[in-house]
């Protein structure tokens, strides 16, 4: 990791019948399940701008951002929210940004056939819409 860059982690958002986990014991003892009891899904999600990442949907299959597509973390965008410092955890530095409400992660696909840049972003940085 870069020197001078805050770690980010974004937290897992826990439902127990279609309705959000909000009591935060509850919540903490779900984030300390081993994923093998979570359907494989990690409660924790370490991101680091320059890591490689994958697509795992078809976004826009004309463009190249297919399922499987490689790309480049380069952003998260998210909003800042004061569930956000409740988060600690000994496996992550004592700098670590804890994020809850993800918008949306600036990814760069260099294999891209986007032939013109988006607004205000870098050619062949694409935002990409968080999962549910």
């Amino acid at each position: 990791m870069e020197i001078g860059l805050t770690p980010i982690v974004c937290i897992a958002q826990d439902y127990i019948q279609g309705k959000p986990v909000n009591d935060l014991r509850l919540h903490k003892a779900i984030l300390e399940l081993p994923d093998n009891k979570t359907e494989h899904l990690p409660g924790y999600l370490p991101l680091v701008p320059g890591m490689p990442v994958l697509l795992t949907e078809n976004i826009a299959t004309e463009l190249g951002l297919s399922n499987g597509t490689r790309g480049i973390f380069r952003q998260l965008v998210y909003d800042e929210s004061p569930e956000d410092v409740r988060y600690q955890d000994k496996n992550f530095p004592p700098n670590t940004k804890f994020i809850t409400q993800p918008k949306y992660a600036l990814v760069e696909f260099p294999g891209c056939k986007l032939n013109t840049k988006l607004a205000e972003l870098q050619s062949k940085i694409v935002p990409i819409a968080i999962s549910e």
